[in-house]
């Protein structure tokens, strides 16, 4: 049987980002748990540009090429986890962008999500994502990887130094989003043929 691709989704666009660093280490982690085949999408590389399309996402007509690439890297993935810092007690307007370009793509599907911030952890972004991604009809675990004063995981050597509260979140999260991911597959099947 073909394993339900994952995408590690990292939000942070900026320059001196930590989101790379903590993408690539959940990703890591992903893979080592093997229930999914993990793909890195790192939202600074697919460049949208602020929503373009002249008709509503629910149409499925797109005309721009970037959209239509979206859309297909979107479609291809069976789950997501977003790997997000917080913003001003919110998620970033890159991440709501690029959520807010597809509609249908992102049905039925498992998400997790992994915070990053000051004291807080990042929780209040994932809050708002939460209300975000279920009106998208995605699925959200309730187990999440919340990184509170994350400079203090990465190293000088820009790697993430995982504590044991980081490792063991980041696998009952994963755990969950596999059990979920094949719950959902009917229902992913259902809306595609």
């Amino acid at each position: 049987m073909v394993k339900p691709v994952l995408h590690v989704v990292i939000a942070s666009t900026r320059p001196g980002r930590s989101g790379r660093a903590i993408g690539e280490w959940f990703r890591d982690r992903a893979v080592a748990a093997g229930d999914f085949d993990v793909e890195l999408v790192d939202l600074a590389d697919v460049a949208l540009p602020f929503f373009d399309e002249p008709n509503h996402p629910r149409l499925k007509q797109y005309v721009n090429a970037h959209t239509k690439e979206w859309s297909a890297t979107v479609e291809r993935g069976d789950a997501f986890v977003f790997v997000t810092p917080e913003y001003n007690h919110s998620f970033n307007a890159v991440l709501k962008n690029a959520l807010d370009y597809l509609h249908h793509e992102w049905h039925h599907k498992a998400v997790g999500f992994v915070s990053y911030g000051g004291v807080s952890g990042g929780t209040r972004a994932v809050a708002g994502l939460r209300l975000v991604v279920g009106t998208l009809k995605m699925v959200p675990v309730v187990e999440a990887v919340n990184i509170p004063f994350h400079p203090q995981v990465i190293g000088e050597d820009g790697q993430v130094r995982p504590n044991d509260v980081m490792t063991g979140a980041a696998d009952v999260m994963l755990a969950e989003l596999a059990k979920l991911t094949g719950a959902l597959r009917p229902m992913r099947l259902g809306e595609s043929g």
